[in-house]
């Protein structure tokens, strides 16, 4: 299989890097139209252009990650180019009718929602698409398998995954830099804090992956009676901690629907 990136974003880089580092595909291109910087993906034999076309007539998967404002200008650009393609699109906002309608019925429509954890074969990414090009559209949910997890969802839930998932990196990413926060407070340098704060993080979150059980039913193994977590915890709710990142999640999400 041959995949073809257009927009060499964050997002767009992510998952060539994720390919070329964890799937077997041996072909990617990544266009952008200043390439200067990212260049140096070349030495990870990865393709990249400053022509959306490039050579696109050769991929089986075409992967936006674009603004919405710039679907239609790349479509009409590259769509006298290609037939019967799987056109994966991260564009938040773009249903998968109205990308269909877009590309043809030549062509395949299916949604992405990954995140920029891809390159380290880490991302959530979560796949919509229509029933009836499952088939077509399958080699789209092997490729980010690799890449990490990949459940498929309904469509409507889309805006929510893009919150979850995509956003949702953040959110993790301002938890770990309080926990190095406090272990600066309580006596690592902030290098040792950073370290123990992620990878207990990434303990965590493999744990739960790896048992796929409630998180609770872990915390319950760390907990001890009269303990220091516990008192911790408590602590934590006291103040708000559980609540603040729910309202957080459903104030983005809000912030998409507009």
């Amino acid at each position: 299989m041959k995949v073809h990136i257009i927009g060499g974003g964050n997002l767009g880089v992510s998952i060539a890097l994720g390919i070329a580092k964890f799937s077997t595909i041996n072909q990617v291109t990544v266009t952008r139209r200043n390439t200067s910087s990212i260049l140096y993906l070349e030495k990870l034999d990865i393709t990249v252009s400053k022509e959306n076309t490039f050579h696109i007539q050769e991929a089986d998967v075409i992967i936006l990650t674009i603004k919405p404002y710039q679907v239609d200008t790349v479509l009409a650009e590259i769509l006298p180019s290609i037939s019967n393609k799987v056109i994966a699109s991260a564009v938040s906002g773009l249903s998968i009718e109205a990308l269909q309608n877009k590309i043809g019925v030549t062509n395949y429509a299916v949604r992405i929602m990954p995140n920029i954890a891809s390159q380290f074969g880490a991302s959530a990414t979560c796949i919509a698409f229509n029933e009836k090009n499952k088939e077509n559209v399958q080699n789209v949910v092997t490729l980010f398998q690799d890449l990490g997890t990949a459940p498929i969802i309904d469509e409507k839930l889309m805006d929510a995954a893009t919150v979850l998932a995509a956003s949702g990196t953040a959110f993790a990413l301002r938890y770990i830099r309080a926990s190095m926060q406090a272990g600066i407070e309580i006596g690592f340098d902030w290098k040792t804090a950073l370290a123990i704060s992620a990878q207990t993080v990434k303990g965590a979150a493999e744990m739960i992956l790896e048992e796929n059980i409630h998180p609770e039913q872990l915390i319950d193994r760390v907990t001890t009676p009269q303990g220091c977590t516990i008192a911790g915890l408590n602590e934590m709710e006291l103040h708000g901690f559980s609540a603040s990142l729910i309202k957080g999640i459903k104030t983005s999400l809000k912030q998409i629907k507009g």
